[in-house]
């Protein structure tokens, strides 16, 4: 049976009109942020109207809103908002013995509210419980960032900090490393409450030849170029990079190495005056281009040491913050709170100098090309050091400093992962990378405050908008 050629081409075309309206089965993602503006923290690029799409905490999706149409279990306005990724903490504690995990458990929790996504753990002695914590929060039965740890410090005999590893010998080094491998610990942070310089440099070595990284403080005993050639990747503070920018150093390391055979070894706060009248630029130009050759990274920690040097003038009772930490570690700020109660006025006022020199150092390593890190130190024992919060308030010293915005975020994000060797994966919106990300309310380009106004956090691909945070803070208020 013959068809007139017109019938057959009415029902072609009606059955493609059929199936052009047939609808179409969206994939569902986890979560999708619609309409905003990214911030690219490697160049300071902006780019709006984007939208975001997450799935199983990865980003699997950026392109220019309004170009597809998409389906998720949580929707997130972008509109007028800004999109960061996740800010990185890379000097905090988790300490303070058993009786005080719970404790700072809760501190997970402020973290995420404040923007922070991942931290660096500098050293306790709670490493059983990061490793459940970290197991949790994998899970998604735990609020809270992703945590690198150094586990236990390696430091002298008779150390200061419960759960030290203590070593003298080189066989006592390499059974401290090979315990720290049995951990599985993300890198090795030295301690110089007790370590001989002999041993600090053994350590570095050894743990280098192992592929393990090395931060930490520095006996005075020694001196940073010392460290840096022997690889040591990152040094905590700034006393021991101001140490090196004496134009006296060898012979301060001298005076302080002799020193220990007297029953009155000198420690680096009675050196810290001689090493401040001896600041050279030449010498800082020096020490700056060794750390950059070598890549040794900085963590300044400035507003830990702004808060401790103002802490006889300041009244912290009324801080809105302390409401949301523990009575027990609330309890631990009491020491360095009596300490600087007792300082004389010309210990105030020469930290009060220290402090501003530190603050000129941060644009000449910056220009030199070191690696500058942020991290706060937030932690029990450091007194009125809010966790999350102190890392916004590192970024705004930074810029005080003399950083760019652009380079502050930088410290916060794209140098604390490339430094853990996570760069590949992680703190940069684009498909593939980790969904650890800030939605914000302003331009933190402009003003480096707006990393304070937080509209929602994604973490591990999951959405926490503000409501969301606020009851999160609110499950762990003291009662």
């Amino acid at each position: 049976m013959k068809f007139p050629r017109v019938f057959f081409g009415l029902s072609l075309a009606l059955l493609l009109t059929t199936c052009a309206r047939r609808p179409t089965k969206l994939p569902i993602y986890d979560v999708v942020i619609n309409h905003v503006t990214l911030v690219d923290v490697l160049t300071g690029q902006l780019t709006p109207n984007q939208v975001v799409a997450i799935s199983r905490g990865k980003i699997v999706e950026v392109q220019p809103a309004d170009k597809d149409s998409y389906a998720a279990r949580q929707y997130v306005n972008g509109n007028g908002r800004y999109l960061i990724p996740g800010l990185w903490d890379m000097h905090v504690h988790f300490r303070g013995g058993d009786s005080l995990a719970a404790a700072n458990k809760k501190s997970l929790a402020l973290f995420l509210a404040h923007g922070v996504t991942t931290v660096r753990d500098a050293g306790g002695d709670l490493t059983p419980s990061i490793f459940q914590w970290r197991q949790a929060m994998d899970a998604g039965q735990l609020a809270g960032p992703r945590i690198f740890t150094s586990g236990p410090k390696i430091d002298g005999p008779k150390a200061y900090w419960p759960g030290s590893l203590e070593v003298e010998t080189p066989a006592q080094i390499r059974r401290a490393l090979d315990s720290l491998q049995r951990l599985k610990v993300d890198y090795v942070k030295i301690y110089d409450s007790k370590i001989s310089g002999a041993a600090y440099l053994e350590t570095i070595r050894l743990a280098q030849r192992r592929g393990l990284k090395t931060t930490g403080h520095m006996p005075y005993s020694v001196t940073l170029g010392e460290a840096v050639k022997r690889g040591l990747d990152a040094t905590e503070h700034l006393y021991y990079v101001f140490k090196a920018c004496s134009g006296k150093e060898d012979s301060l390391t001298a005076l302080v190495r002799n020193s220990l055979k007297t029953p009155k070894p000198l420690g680096l706060f009675a050196v810290l005056p001689a090493v401040y009248d001896t600041y050279s630029p030449a010498a800082a130009a020096r020490t700056f281009a060794l750390m950059a050759r070598h890549r040794t990274a900085v963590v300044p920690t400035l507003h830990i040491g702004k808060t401790l040097t103002e802490l006889p003038e300041n009244d912290h009772a009324q801080d809105s913050l302390l409401a949301y930490i523990d009575p027990k570690i609330q309890a631990t700020y009491q020491r360095r709170l009596a300490s600087a109660r007792q300082q004389s006025l010309a210990t105030r006022n020469f930290n009060q100098k220290l402090e501003a020199k530190f603050l000129s150092l941060i644009p000449q390593m910056q220009a030199a090309g070191v690696p500058i890190l942020a991290g706060s130190d937030s932690g029990p024992f450091n007194s009125f050091i809010y966790p999350g919060a102190s890392l916004q308030e590192e970024l705004l010293l930074l810029v005080q400093a003399g950083l760019t915005p652009l380079q502050a975020l930088q410290a916060a994000t794209i140098n604390g992962a490339r430094f853990m060797g996570v760069a590949e994966r992680t703190v940069a919106i684009a498909p593939g990378r980790d969904a650890d990300l800030v939605l914000l309310t302003g331009n933190p380009l402009e003003n480096i405050a707006n990393i304070k106004n937080i509209d929602a956090v994604i973490s591990r691909g999951k959405a926490y908008p503000a409501a969301t945070l606020t009851s999160l803070m609110r499950s762990i208020r003291n009662r």
